[in-house]
């Protein structure tokens, strides 16, 4: 671990030490300089020098993207991209190709997490037969949750649905399945961490031509540990569901934007 400073080029704004969100840096009369505590790679430090007087081999500038000169888009713009995106479960026959799965990935691991902690991995499957093995497993298991557990009785009458008319409940015969995966230490934080990503994904995913939803059966079936569905699955050793999204090319088009229940909010009083 290397931290450097360009004593030559460094104004002491003190900018990097303000940003610095475990207060490691302190500011020296040559600089800033790593004090005591921890650092959670998060570039801040480097990004943030306007004399590009810093470095650091742990994020080094190198490997930064310049903002250069792009601007946010306005608030109307940003308003409706993010209430254009919708659930999409009725999906073309055409299926998703790697490298476009992998540009959407590429920006779901840009997500934040807590403590920048990131450790997401993903699992993608467009085998049809292992798609409809994931249904067919994680249909069982609701059919056994709901005999069990009157509280479930949904899930028994789903599956009970599933049987009577062959249609996927599950999956809804989407191409891709993608699999937010996480190491098993890692725990609640894991889930939390894989659903950042995935809603960057999600929200990533109208601008390549793609719809997506959430697939919370698949994620919560994982998550109880049903062995016949991890099976399939095909996990790597240590890791866990941290969320799941089906991906696919809508077949559909809607003409409207979704809408929500009203804004509840509540500020503090003013005196």
């Amino acid at each position: 671990m290397s931290f450097s400073v360009r004593a030559d080029v460094c104004v002491q704004c003190n900018m990097c030490v303000a940003e610095c969100p475990t207060g490691l840096l302190v500011m020296k009369e040559d600089g800033p300089v790593a004090g005591r505590g921890s650092c959670i790679s998060c570039g801040h430090c480097v990004a943030v020098c306007p004399t590009e007087a810093i470095d650091y081999s742990i994020t080094p500038r190198s490997e930064q993207l310049p903002v250069g000169t792009y601007t946010v888009p306005s608030a109307e713009e940003a308003e409706e991209f993010l209430r254009y995106r919708r659930s999409i479960r009725t999906f073309s026959n055409k299926p998703v190709s790697k490298e476009l799965l992998t540009r959407l990935l590429n920006v779901a691991r840009m997500a934040p997490t807590g403590s920048n902690s990131q450790g997401i991995s993903y699992r993608v499957i467009q085998n049809e037969d292992t798609l409809h093995a994931i249904s067919e497993a994680v249909m069982d298991w609701m059919s056994a949750l709901g005999k069990e557990n009157s509280r479930m009785r949904i899930y028994a009458y789903n599956a009970k649905r599933y049987n009577r008319t062959g249609r996927d409940f599950i999956l809804h015969k989407a191409p891709t399945l993608v699999l937010a995966i996480s190491k098993d230490k890692m725990e609640d934080r894991g889930r939390d961490n894989g659903h950042f990503a995935l809603t960057y994904a999600e929200l990533m995913a109208p601008s390549l031509g793609l719809g997506s939803c959430w697939s919370g059966f698949v994620e919560y079936c994982a998550q109880t540990g049903y062995k016949p569905l991890l099976d399939i699955l095909g996990l790597p050793d240590g890791y866990r569901v941290a969320g799941a999204i089906m991906v696919g090319y809508p077949k559909y088009k809607y003409r409207y934007m979704p809408e929500r229940e009203p804004l509840t909010v509540y500020f503090d009083e003013e005196d």
